[in-house]
């Protein structure tokens, strides 16, 4: 854990004094931050922690004079190393930018210039602060990348934002961010974005730069365990206030505000740094089998698609098999690009195979069609990752979820509507929000409103594509939870796709694990989390944040 360094003894290099922050609105002065105090001392990291909107977000922008247009610092005091920032001059601020305070912004690809090279783009970052002329800038440059962890620096820094991976942008915006040898780096949810290996490498590669350069950072995000395990203190914020803060380990294991309590509660990296093997029932060797009955059965599935340029096909599945017993859940895991996802859109029949039988109550999904094929997209639904672009923007949310009755004509228009209220008690939305559109709903609500779509036309298998992955770890709690609750209403069986093993870990019955488009293990989820065979699956397990936190059942 390498972003834990001891702070060293004396006044603290950042203090915060009774900060608020507002901003304008139509409806008039917002106030986003109130009272916030926070030291943070040299060579020590401390994470804020909190949900969207809670604040931490925009009072790391504070910190760094970087807050929108419409926002403005109403009262308070920040200093670094004893210099007010609060009323600084734009060229002062643009002296300690860079200089002094580095920042890793969240989205790597809206914060990269897609029209420029990467090498040009920390070229500028060298230049503005004097750190390099014209003449050495592409050999610091080149030092610079190589530093993050970017391989072959040297062809990198000729190559564009759109030609890299989500982790390789994120070293760029890492070598950007520590370019200058900043005494305070900013980190807004580094790698939110980012599969658990891909987070984990850039993590550490983070924490050997900060601690090899004495850097002191603070870590912005909304994962209790990933905070613990990556800080030495932990600052938890709620409203835009300040609920608590303190040592990182007193903080996950003795939370003294509600929402503390809350937030640790939910976070399924630290459910599953809880968990250990003897929490697992073992079977009794004497009792019978039950038997199965699996409602998919996939085998040989394979997917190949054509490469123009290339002369071989690419195999995004390969030869993969499972079955999903009626009922359960199934999950299948795997880093971006290991065939998941591809794998559910067959499933789906979305997307044709190439080769394997893929095989719906016996029945071959290939071959349906007609009324049958009517019948199976009845019967099996999906739920999308993104609940901001799955839900038509200009349909109200009456008129979402009653879609499917209407294009299947189910009952009359009186048995729509009312099936439709009950859809939404089912997923606990109020049926005020029957007139409301998708836009003036929270992420946790639109994802509920895309559930209980799923759930019109009484279906016996969804597809989950990632259904948690863009939630805060509170609403991604609550949505696991309802998932759970209707499985045992309804006996609902879930096809759950995930690259979060420690959701998989909390929903699972079974895991299916892909690399590369192959399943390389599959297995019951006690057998995949507490004796995994094959060393990806262990390489996943060990990269899950929090995975290395010792925490008392």
């Amino acid at each position: 854990m390498p972003f834990q360094t001891s702070p060293a003894a004396g006044a603290p290099l950042l203090q915060v004094r009774d900060l608020a922050v507002e901003f304008q609105t139509i409806d008039g002065s917002v106030r986003a931050v109130e009272g916030v105090d926070l030291d943070l001392a040299a060579g020590e990291t401390v994470a804020i922690v909190g949900e969207s909107g809670s604040g931490k977000s925009t009072t790391a922008m504070a910190v760094i004079g970087l807050l929108a247009g419409n926002g403005r610092v109403a009262q308070g005091s920040i200093r670094l190393d004893g210099q007010e920032l609060v009323g600084a001059s734009e060229s002062t601020m643009r002296g300690v930018r860079g200089a002094q305070i580095g920042l890793v912004p969240q989205d790597p690809m809206s914060n990269l210039n897609p029209t420029s090279r990467i090498g040009t783009q920390v070229a500028e970052t060298l230049l503005a602060h004097g750190l390099a002329t014209k003449k050495d800038v592409d050999r610091k440059v080149v030092e610079t990348l190589a530093a993050a962890g970017l391989p072959n620096a040297e062809d990198r820094a000729k190559q564009y934002p759109h030609e890299f991976s989500g982790g390789m942008r994120q070293r760029a915006l890492i070598a950007i961010g520590l370019a200058c040898n900043p005494r305070l780096l900013i980190a807004d949810e580094p790698t939110s974005a980012l599969d658990v290996t891909v987070q984990k490498t850039i993590l550490d590669q983070l924490g050997r730069m900060t601690t090899e350069l004495g850097t002191s950072v603070l870590l912005i995000t909304h994962d209790l365990g990933l905070a613990a395990e990556r800080a030495a203190r932990v600052v938890v914020m709620h409203r835009g206030r300040i609920v608590e803060q303190g040592p990182a380990r007193q903080i996950l294991e003795d939370p003294q505000h509600p929402y503390t309590q809350s937030l640790v509660q939910a976070a399924p990296s630290v459910a599953v740094a809880r968990l250990r093997p003897e929490a697992f029932s073992a079977p009794t060797p004497d009792a019978a089998p039950k038997p199965v009955d699996n409602i998919v059965e996939v085998e040989g599935l394979t997917k190949l698609y054509n490469v123009r340029g290339q002369k071989e096909d690419f195999a995004a599945v390969k030869d993969v098999s499972f079955s999903i017993p009626r009922g359960e859940t199934v999950a299948i895991v795997g880093e971006s690009g290991s065939g998941k996802t591809t794998t559910a859109r067959m499933l789906l029949k979305v997307v044709d195979p190439t080769e394997g039988v893929i095989r719906y109550d016996g029945t071959d999904v290939a071959s349906l069609k007609g009324r049958q094929l009517r019948e199976f997209r009845q019967k099996v639904q999906p739920i999308f990752q993104d609940p901001y672009s799955s839900l038509n923007p200009m349909f109200t949310i009456e008129r979402i979820v009653q879609e499917p009755l209407d294009f299947y004509h189910r009952g009359s228009a009186k048995d729509r509507a009312a099936r439709v209220r009950k859809l939404l008690d089912d997923v606990a939305l109020p049926e005020s929000a029957l007139r409301r559109y998708p836009s003036e709903l929270s992420g946790g609500q639109r994802q509920r409103v895309a559930i209980a779509r799923a759930l019109a036309l009484s279906p016996e298998l969804i597809v989950c594509d990632e259904p948690v992955s863009a939630l805060d770890v509170l609403v991604q709690d609550q949505i696991l939870t309802l998932l759970r609750d209707l499985q045992t209403e309804y006996g609902l069986s879930y096809l759950f796709i995930s690259h979060d093993l420690a959701v998989v870990r909390l929903i699972s019955d079974y895991v299916c694990v892909m690399k590369d488009g192959a399943l390389v293990e599959a297995a019951s989820s006690e057998e995949i989390f507490t004796n995994p065979r094959d060393p990806y699956t262990r390489n996943l397990l060990s990269s899950i944040p929090g995975n290395e936190l010792d925490i008392a059942v």
